[in-house]
């Protein structure tokens, strides 16, 4: 068994502000559930028809809406194929993504080196973590991070029970994680004090992005710390209704077409927003050696 201290801690950098960029997956990365682009056909379904009985599932049983669907796709495999990681994967890797999302990751990360920035890429979404392993950005290195519902397997490699399930309320505990460089699901120094110049990536330095009220909560406190929370829309629909009701919520400072493309409005946005980050963590720099040398800091808050 691991102790405490055998868990890796991320460690911030010296000389470098870091940038985390949090993405949700479906209608946010893609412009469909990742699910419904193969899985759901595969075991005899329409779309509509998996996702109504999932949904009388979990209202008759109370059940976490995660767990109807991870569990409906476990009952629905038996019989149609064998309900592997690998199996998984590979419907993750036919999942269709929104235009420019292929370059984006890498473009975003050279804009940021060349502003003085680290930027890192992670995934807070309540899909399936196997499939978007399964992802052709994320087969490229694309995340720091991938935090998302999955399953446990048996000796045989078998899918038998839920691992992890991420609702829209405790995704929030991956942003505290972020902050304090404590990425490890189950590490509880999550919940330890860090001072304020002593975090990783504060939550001012945090990019939330995503489309519905799923996200609402991370929005919510990535805006009420000083971050940036952006809601995107599909292009093709041009439906802004969800973005509209975030941004009158107070739930987002910003809405863009989930176009990420190099020069579209979200490129645009988020250069922006590292240019902002880079000057910004320079003041900051600034602000804690004078809380230092006054006493408002500890030495002890150094440690």
């Amino acid at each position: 068994m691991k102790s405490k201290t055998d868990k890796k801690l991320e460690t911030q950098s010296t000389d470098r502000p870091v940038l985390a960029i949090c993405y949700d997956f479906d209608k946010t990365l893609s412009p469909d559930d990742m699910q419904a682009q193969g899985y759901i056909q595969s075991v005899g379904y329409g779309v509509k028809d998996f996702w109504k009985e999932t949904d009388d599932l979990t209202k008759a049983n109370e059940m976490d809406d995660n767990l109807s669907y991870m569990l409906k796709m476990l009952k629905e495999s038996e019989g149609n194929l064998l309900f592997k990681k690998e199996t998984l994967m590979e419907y993750g890797a036919d999942v269709e993504l929104f235009p420019g999302v292929e370059e984006w990751f890498e473009r975003i990360r050279s804009y940021g080196e060349q502003k003085g920035v680290i930027v890192e890429h992670y995934i807070i979404s309540s899909g399936l973590k196997e499939m978007i392993e399964g992802t052709s950005v994320a087969k490229a290195g694309a995340f720091k991070k991938i935090y998302a519902s999955s399953f446990y397997y048996n000796e045989r490699g078998v899918a038998e029970w839920p691992a992890q399930a991420v609702n829209y309320t405790n995704k929030t505990q991956f942003l505290f994680r972020i902050e304090k460089g404590v990425l490890d699901v189950n590490d509880k120094r999550v919940n330890d004090y860090f001072p304020p110049d002593k975090l990783r990536v504060p939550f001012r330095n945090m990019i939330y992005i995503g489309d519905s009220d799923t996200d609402v909560p991370c929005m919510k406190l990535v805006n009420s710390y000083g971050g940036h929370s952006i809601g995107v829309y599909n292009s093709e629909t041009q439906d802004k209704s969800k973005v509209y009701k975030m941004m009158k919520d107070n739930r987002i400072r910003y809405f863009a077409p989930a176009d990420y493309s190099e020069n579209t409005e979200l490129d645009i946005l988020v250069k922006a927003i590292i240019d902002r980050t880079a000057t910004n963590e320079k003041l900051e720099s600034i602000h804690y050696a004078c809380a230092h040398e006054s006493g408002v800091l500890s030495e002890d808050d150094k440690e």
